[in-house]
């Protein structure tokens, strides 16, 4: 009689072909968590059940896709973001832990109801978030991406938060509006850094996503060169940086701006992460 294979034995056998594939054998367990919407303790709860042979099949081809090369929330189709979940797909980037901390900072630097534009908006996840954790608050998104806008506004509805979505190149879609905080999570990452980068975002993340010109700065200077006109007096405009363009970005705010007042600050594990510019 064949033995039954159960779900901890489904989980240990994904753990061991992720190890001979060179992934994080983590990821096993996240795909299991992610995929039945389970919390560890309920993961627990269910190690001596049965696995049926759809389940045995849907998470065999999860786990095949990961060894390939496929990032998990990509083979999944969603990934966790302050605490909500967001559909992904190739044509946005994977939110990242880093990007709720640029969330937390907005909403502790602001406590009325604001006029907000997220630039880049990809997934939707900046400004999804914060409509939903402040539904006063009037919120634009644009990208360039019509693809992304698409997966930015189902995140939206998905999440009943709504946000007006509008698709073109930075701030052009905005035309003649002006806004009290814009926020971005631009490209930044100079095309030396390719070789270190891993191989998995460099095969499926979006490309145009993730690198810029001019070291990484260039969207910087573009922002610089704008958000005058599109913030009202004394606005701000928050962005996400790469770990060492900390003080190329400052100087870049403060040439554009003198009399602004241009922050940066590090994430949790001290890395230069956020700009923001407080003109």
């Amino acid at each position: 009689m064949a033995k039954t294979t159960t779900i901890l034995m489904a989980l240990r056998a994904a753990e061991q072909q992720l190890a001979v594939a060179g992934q994080a054998t983590s990821v096993a367990q996240y795909l299991l968590q992610e995929g039945q919407g389970w919390s560890f303790t309920e993961l627990v709860q269910h190690y001596r059940e049965p696995a049926t042979p759809v389940f045995l099949a849907t998470y065999q081809a999860q786990v095949d896709r990961v060894c390939a090369g496929e990032p998990a929330q990509y083979v999944l189709g969603h990934a966790p973001f302050f605490g909500r979940e967001f559909q992904v797909t190739a044509a946005t980037l994977i939110p990242r832990q880093e990007t709720e901390e640029l969330v937390e900072w907005i909403l502790a630097s602001v406590t009325t109801p604001i006029r907000l534009l997220d630039v880049g908006t990809g997934s939707g996840a900046i400004a999804v978030s914060l409509k939903a954790e402040q539904p006063d608050w009037t919120v634009t998104a644009t990208d360039i991406s019509a693809a992304a806008v698409d997966v930015a506004r189902a995140n939206a509805q998905a999440l009943a938060a709504p946000v007006t979505f509008a698709v073109g190149d930075l701030l052009a879609p905005v035309s003649g509006q002006r806004f009290d905080v814009i926020v971005s999570n631009p490209p930044y990452i100079d095309h030396s850094e390719l070789p270190e980068m891993d191989e998995s975002v460099k095969r499926f993340e979006p490309q145009g996503a993730l690198f810029a010109a001019d070291h990484g700065l260039a969207f910087y200077r573009r922002f610089a060169a704008s958000i005058g006109d599109f913030l009202v007096p004394h606005g701000q405009f928050f962005a996400e940086i790469g770990y060492q363009q900390g003080p190329a970005v400052k100087a870049i705010f403060t040439t554009a701006y003198p009399q602004a007042t241009v922050t940066i600050k590090a994430d949790i594990n001290g890395h230069d992460r956020m700009v923001r510019v407080q003109l």
